[in-house]
């Protein structure tokens, strides 16, 4: 599928640098979305999208509102959205496997897009940064720096976290004090190496979580005695950069690994996903995988 802007075929082999020469509206775009102070947005109405994972809805959605993800330095954050139906998709890529990652979110978009010819598909990237191992520049490519700044020789993303009202299509800055059920339990899954995965059933309106699997992980008590400052440089790719509560984060992860180095016996005995709906605070709920 070809990538337009104003109705213009691009190349999207030209570097960064040339394609936002070549289109200023492009700067322009992300100048006023970094002109924008971070809202904190609230879990009421709030699906909370983490590393590797996806999630799609549409306007009719009744109990979200709000898609969101943060934390991302070299990573990106796509929102895919279709101006027919407006059908939008969020997702928070790493690198990992792109080329499949797209066409994922892709088609998560198409069918909840039942006429695509009625309208256009927009995307939006949004994060990496001019970091030193040039990560954020690979991933840009690959999906497709206006989200750098400086500070004594050091370069941090400008915008962190997104958040895109599921009803406009709005997208602006946001952080995410509650960021979900199984917070620890996701952010463990993606240690271990997991594919992009969609954790939202827009036609049931349901969160699923897992079910996931891993081997035990290895050198997990090491990794557990370690200070701060070597946890950091060691499991970033982007050190400099990184939240204050990126260790906080790693080591709770940790430790969930560490206590369930089996997760299809201690999480996952019936190989079910874990449910949870929204309940009518527009707060998360679980639900037995019984009562669907």
């Amino acid at each position: 599928m070809p990538l337009l802007i104003k109705g213009e075929r691009i190349d999207v082999a030209q570097p960064t640098r040339e394609l936002i020469y070549n289109y200023p509206e492009l700067e322009e775009r992300a100048k006023l979305l970094r002109s924008q102070s971070a809202q904190t947005v609230g879990p009421k109405g709030l699906l909370y999208v983490r590393q590797r994972e996806f999630a799609a809805t549409t306007p009719k959605d009744g109990s979200v509102s709000i898609l969101g993800s943060d934390d991302a330095t070299t990573c990106h954050l796509v929102v895919l959205r279709h101006t027919g139906s407006g059908a939008i998709c969020l997702t928070h890529c790493d690198g990992s496997d792109t080329e499949t990652e797209v066409l994922l979110i892709m088609n998560a978009v198409k069918v909840l897009s039942p006429n695509m010819e009625c309208g256009r598909l927009e995307v939006h990237l949004v994060g990496g940064f001019n970091d030193d191992r040039h990560l954020s520049q690979r991933l840009t490519k690959q999906l497709l720096k206006l989200n750098d700044r400086q500070e004594k020789a050091h370069h941090f993303p400008l915008i962190y976290g997104i958040a895109v009202n599921v009803k406009t299509g709005e997208i602006f800055p946001a952080t995410f004090p509650d960021k979900g059920p199984d917070e620890d339990l996701r952010s463990a899954s993606g240690l271990t190496g997991t594919k992009m995965v969609n954790i939202y059933d827009s036609k049931k309106e349901q969160l699923c979580i897992g079910p996931y699997y891993w081997m035990p992980f290895p050198h997990v008590e090491f990794w557990l005695e370690k200070d701060d400052q070597t946890i950091l440089q060691n499991l970033s790719t982007s050190p400099a950069a990184e939240p204050p509560h990126f260790v906080s984060h790693i080591r709770a992860a940790l430790t969930y690994l560490k206590e369930h180095p089996f997760p299809d016996k201690s999480l996952f005995p019936s190989r079910k996903p874990r449910l949870y709906r929204k309940n009518e605070d527009g707060l998360w709920e679980r639900v037995s995988s019984d009562q669907i």
